[in-house]
């Protein structure tokens, strides 16, 4: 059971519970609590998350939709429904600073139950919408808001619990969106069938409600970092714990280790979430069917829960910041050696561009999702444990700020040639991705040149594992 939030100043630790006889230690970690945490932390990125990255199948239904007449969407183009998942999307990471400043001065848990009854009012709303914006307003931006409230503590608060094994650890609690989005995706389209959209959105945003709310009533930080934040609420008003925004040290804000970071998290959220919201879409003009192209998106999801997971667990050995650019890397190469070679053999040879398409799933699925996996992990390796909250949320902002831009523009950069079943109508978009992903490979490796060379004191030597 969690220890209630105390009414004069907030936190996870009460104060008495600090006034131990043996010098004000914290209470140690058990391996149950830290069971806890990982379940709960994953759970929270089964449920939103999860359902966030299915927005592929709402993306294929809704341009189904656009073509015909008299409904939500009639007329619309990729670019504006893309919008929905974009402004969601974007919003899940935009609000990170005041998100883990909330956590911070009030409790993890009061965050995330927020989070998870907007969730449920957000998707009953999006049912009820009866023109494109309703849904950009309700499917994209309280649903977005009210990811960010279960998906930033998830990433914040956990890393805390952890040291040896904090990569492997965190690959499996980001798995939880990956095996979410496999096991909604093929909800969803049974759903759509069986009991229509508007209803699909009133189910699932019940579901995701209850899952966010026992989750997040579990979860807490570290007895060691809430003693810390404590200390450091004592010195905060309500008005400032609810408003003030702590920003990381001058000294770290003017490094270029946080430039280089600060680009590559901007590089690879402008490019990610294209391939996840649109492969069901593309997969089409491929020939494939509605039901085929929500398989591709379980396959990606499915990938994606295993290459956090294995990733991770190589990362605690080989080093985080080498497998955090190893992941960069492949996911690059992925996105230029088979996406884009796809789109541009794909309509005069289908088997061919069949071929590549799934090869890019795969790859692109265990690839490019562990980058997120080990982007919390890469913090502490490249800031230090001690200025984990106050760097969590600036970069989760320039990825959500960055995801925002990318995906709309990658939308509009679909082009509308005589046969909708073209598949040269995504070369701009594969390219645009590549492009990005590979400016976020070599920022990548320069962050971690910029760290080796801060632990040798300055020198310019080579370290192969860090």
């Amino acid at each position: 059971m969690t220890e209630p939030a105390s009414h004069e100043k907030p936190c996870d630790v009460a104060p008495e519970e600090l006034q131990t006889n043996d010098a004000l230690s914290p209470p140690k970690q058990s391996n149950k609590q830290k069971l806890v945490i990982v379940i709960a932390a994953f759970m929270l990125n089964f449920s939103g998350c999860g359902l966030l990255f299915s927005f592929g199948i709402f993306q294929s239904l809704y341009e189904d939709m656009a073509k015909e007449a008299n409904n939500p969407f009639t007329g619309a183009s990729s670019a504006d429904i893309s919008l929905i998942g974009s402004i969601a999307a974007a919003l899940m990471k935009l609000g990170a600073p005041y998100v883990v400043a909330w956590c911070k001065y009030f409790s993890p848990q009061s965050v995330v139950c927020a989070g998870g009854l907007l969730f449920g009012i957000a998707s009953v709303l999006a049912s009820f919408g009866n023109a494109l914006w309703h849904f950009q307003l309700s499917q994209g931006l309280l649903i977005g808001i009210a990811t960010c409230l279960s998906f930033m503590p998830s990433m914040a608060v956990p890393p805390t619990w952890f040291g040896k094994y904090r990569g492997l650890n965190m690959g499996i609690i980001s798995a939880g969106t990956g095996i979410g989005g496999l096991v909604w995706s093929p909800i969803l389209s049974a759903c759509f069938q069986s009991i229509g959209f508007r209803n699909t959105l009133r189910l699932t945003g019940c579901i995701c409600t209850v899952l966010i709310c026992g989750s997040g009533a579990v979860l807490r930080w570290d007895p060691k970092m809430a003693a810390r934040l404590h200390e450091d609420n004592l010195k905060l008003s309500s008005v400032s714990g609810l408003f003030k925004v702590p920003l990381p040290p001058r000294e770290i804000v003017t490094s270029r280790k946080f430039v280089a970071q600060c680009l590559n998290a901007a590089f690879q959220s402008a490019a990610y979430y294209t391939p996840v919201f649109y492969i069901a879409a593309y997969s089409k003009t491929l020939g494939y069917s509605d039901s085929e192209g929500s398989n591709f998106t379980a396959l990606s999801n499915s990938c994606n829960a295993i290459g956090k997971v294995a990733v991770g667990f190589v990362a605690d050995k080989i080093g985080r910041l080498d497998s955090f650019f190893l992941t960069t890397l492949l996911s690059s190469v992925s996105t230029a050696g088979l996406w884009i070679p796809s789109t541009v053999l794909g309509s005069a040879n289908q088997s061919s561009g069949r071929g590549l398409f799934l090869g890019f799933t795969v790859l692109y699925g265990l690839f490019a999702s562990a980058y997120i996996g080990l982007f919390s992990p890469a913090l502490v390796e490249i800031f230090g444990m001690e200025n984990l909250p106050r760097i969590t949320g600036i970069m989760y902002f320039l990825q959500g700020a960055a995801g925002f831009v990318g995906t709309p523009v990658a939308g509009v950069l679909v082009r509308s040639l005589p046969s909708s079943k073209a598949t040269e109508n995504y070369v701009y978009m594969a390219v645009f991705v590549g492009a990005l992903m590979v400016a976020s490979t070599v920022t990548v490796f320069w962050a971690r040149i910029e760290v080796m060379v801060e632990r040798f004191g300055g020198e310019k030597r080579w370290a192969w594992k860090l």
